[in-house]
């Protein structure tokens, strides 16, 4: 199916798929990667919103962060990078 047949929230789904499938480290595209393949169609346009704000944050930090390495920040602080983390934390 090509993006001609999508909606804009498909087409919008998709994007974000594929941007947390290829953020430039294996470990980030596991875990954010298979965290959005899992939940992104049950998503809200809010939702969507808010993951799109946690994936600007760099790989570095956001690694850190969802293995535990090191606390989330409170300027980082969201519900939707905690759910990101807890899903990242029970997968060890």
């Amino acid at each position: 199916m090509t993006d001609d047949f999508l909606s804009p929230l498909d087409t919008r789904r998709r994007r974000i798929i594929y941007r947390a499938q290829h953020r430039g480290t294996y470990e980030n595209d596991l875990l954010i990667g298979d965290f959005v393949k899992a939940r992104i169609a049950g998503m809200s346009e809010p939702e969507l919103d808010d993951l799109e704000a946690v994936m600007e944050y760099p790989d570095a930090e956001l690694a850190d962060w969802l293995t535990g390495r090191l606390p989330i920040p409170d300027h980082a602080d969201s519900p939707m990078l905690r759910r990101i983390r807890e899903a990242a934390l029970s997968r060890q």
